[in-house]
């Protein structure tokens, strides 16, 4: 296509749900109506075989994704937040959030942003000689009545604003950090065991590694009591008799909590840990991406294929756990949590409001809660606004009011308790609904299966947060995972929520030439050029954003996706709505201009009294006289007008 062809893609409707009512609390009041008539199904709908792999999945994403972050909290607020209570908020607030929202499907999760924000109020609390918990508590707070006066003046219609444009943005950007850290970790691998690249098979002989004893020998340093026993009885052993240790015979770890020294040119390898690492962590991603495509080959029955599809996320990883257990090598472990309680032992399970901070910062707090807020609502909403569209076929009604209701009820509750904040989560909620597809049964050779829509429910989400809670109790099981196989989960993760994503289609067409380009519809009514031009622009837009979200600055993300809004109106002074129609989505005022032109220039046609004229025909006369076929020269295709209509015979 050169340029305008006068048509154009089927409208981009908002939904109800993000209609401003003008009423207090009227759009919370509509989401719970058009909900209540879908709960009992809610339930029912679950009980499917296919759930069980859903669940099983976005378990282990849940429970690795609370592992990092809490972990990470834990070293930004020394500890106050630990990997216990992200375990147990992730629990508390995600089935609470599955079992009462408005869109079920949607994953709770703390972000990257949040933990910045918390490191960053951890540091000024310290610096100030404030209360950390007591502090971060009436921020929560303030954050979580700013979130209901949002549901009560329907705020969230503004969500009708945000284009494919903002949330495919927003939505890879998502998918790289989650493919990037997933890969990230690995590379870290290779750094705590790292391979020896010097070692020589005929020189093995001159490999040593040795325990000595240390320069001085203190014995009064060394606490008995607090040392592991050797396995030796000799009195030679005796931590308080260090100096007449043989620190040649004992192990590594023994040599280690006695303070000896280690030295020898093969001490810090350890050998194979980085690359079987790497195997588990690669084999369980190809492998998942070869079963779950596994239900379009020729082999066994329909059924069968479906399930080996639906299944290929947990057959993959029961498949390296054994394949890991097998080989016996001490590869990175997943450790869980053993008992119920506070990380820090200074602290409970209630913060209380009053009595260590100044009466002011009660006050004062509003301000950062504001920012919490922009970057709850931001974050909350954009994820429902991908779960919702409508490629994914939803027949229950979305409730975003109702969704960003219950996240500031679980905020206040989760202040109160000393948990990490949460909301909503989009590679992982991009991945319960991949996991929950319905297509149609293909019985024809070569058939593609349809999509048909997502099993929308309440189940799978509500049993992935109860395991979640109860994994306090699954330690001594869980300790068998392998963390590579878990960060192949992650690298998936990422990998197929690009999928279906046009941006990334679009960028793809940088490496095509033009004859091998898939058939899109935007490819038949927007030019090529044009359609680089808008790609290019969002591509240097997710530069900026991926540069913000690697520094300090990525506390303003919410802030830069307000930007992205923006760039998307200065489009309209760029390309056509035409172009913009297909390419993206025409913003809500636009598109009223557009529908009220259409019906403009219907309603002109309509009253128009003159007969339409047209040019005379061109005339192209056809011997119509029988065309005898010759053996010789082949087959020749006679046609032979009849009552005006064309037959063909050979």
């Amino acid at each position: 296509s050169n340029g305008d062809d006068g048509e154009m893609p089927a409208v981009h409707e908002i939904g109800e749900e993000l209609i401003w009512t003008g009423r207090f609390f009227g759009g919370l009041c509509l989401d719970i109506k058009r909900k209540l008539p879908w709960f009992p199904s809610d339930f029912y709908d679950g009980f499917h075989i296919q759930s069980i792999s859903a669940i099983l999945f976005i378990y282990l994403g849940c429970i690795t994704n609370a592992i990092t972050f809490g972990g990470l909290l834990g070293d930004a607020t020394d500890n106050y937040q630990g990997v216990m209570e992200s375990f147990l908020g992730t629990a508390m607030a995600g089935s609470l959030f599955c079992l009462f929202s408005g869109q079920p499907l949607i994953i709770l999760s703390s972000t990257g942003p949040i933990l910045i924000f918390e490191k960053l109020l951890f540091d000024f609390s310290k610096g100030n000689g404030l209360d950390y918990m007591e502090f971060r508590l009436w921020i929560g707070l303030h954050s979580a009545i700013q979130c209901l006066i949002l549901v009560a003046t329907d705020a969230s219609f503004i969500i009708k604003y945000i284009t494919r444009f903002t949330e495919e943005g927003f939505s890879t950007l998502i998918s790289f950090i989650f493919i990037y850290d997933a890969i990230k970790k690995m590379i870290g691998a290779f750094k705590y065991y790292p391979i020896n690249m010097d070692f020589k098979p005929d020189s093995i002989t001159t490999y040593k590694c040795e325990c000595v004893a240390p320069d001085t020998v203190n014995t009064t340093v060394f606490n008995a009591s607090a040392l592991p026993t050797p396995n030796t009885n000799t009195s030679l052993y005796n931590p308080l008799n260090l100096t007449a240790l043989d620190w040649s015979l004992l192990s590594k770890k023994e040599c280690l909590n006695y303070g000896g020294q280690l030295l020898g040119n093969s001490c810090q390898f350890i050998p194979d840990l980085a690359l079987m690492s790497f195997i588990l962590f690669f084999g369980t991603y190809s492998m998942t991406l070869t079963l779950k495509k596994f239900k379009f080959s020729r082999y066994f029955p329909t059924k069968v294929r479906a399930l080996v599809a639906d299944f290929s996320i947990i057959f993959s990883i029961l498949l390296f756990c054994g394949i890991d257990a097998c080989f016996g090598l001490a590869t990175p472990k997943l450790h869980v949590p053993s008992v119920i309680k506070p990380t820090r032992p200074d602290r409970g399970w209630f913060v209380a409001p009053f009595g260590k901070n100044p009466w002011w910062v009660y006050l004062a707090s509003v301000l950062p809660a504001l920012l919490v807020t922009i970057l709850i609502f931001m974050d909350q909403q954009i994820t429902a606004v991908i779960v919702n569209r409508k490629e994914n076929k939803l027949r229950k009604a979305a409730g975003y009011h109702l969704d960003l209701f219950w996240v500031g009820v679980l905020m206040a509750l989760c202040s109160f308790m000393g948990l990490p904040w949460y909301v909503a989560a989009t590679v992982i909620s991009i991945a319960h609904i991949d996991s929950l597809k319905m297509e149609t049964e293909t019985s024809a050779p070569g058939e593609q299966p349809q999509f048909l829509g997502v099993r929308e429910q309440r189940v799978t989400g509500t049993i992935v947060f109860i395991l979640t809670g109860i994994s306090v109790f699954l330690a001594p099981i869980l300790k068998y995972i392998p963390l590579p196989v878990l960060y192949g989960v992650f690298l998936y993760m990422g990998v197929a929520s690009l999928n279906g994503i046009q941006f990334w289609e679009r960028c793809k067409l940088f490496l095509m030439p033009a004859k091998h380009q898939p058939d899109h519809a935007f490819l038949r009514h927007v030019p090529l050029r044009r359609i680089h031009l808008f790609t290019l622009v969002q591509i240097l837009c997710l530069a900026v954003l991926w540069i913000l979200k690697s520094t300090v600055a990525a506390i303003i993300f919410p802030v830069m996706i307000l930007g992205l809004i923006i760039v998307r109106r200065l489009l309209d002074l760029i390309f056509s709505q035409h172009d913009l129609a297909w390419i993206d989505n025409i913003l809500p005022e636009k598109e009223k201009k557009e529908t009220d032109k259409k019906k403009r220039r219907k309603g002109a046609h309509e009253d128009s009294d003159e007969e339409p004229q047209f040019p005379s025909p061109s005339v192209i006369k056809i011997p119509m006289e029988s065309v005898q076929s010759d053996p010789q020269n082949g087959i020749h295709c006679i046609a032979r007008k009849r009552s005006s209509s064309w037959s063909y015979s050979f």
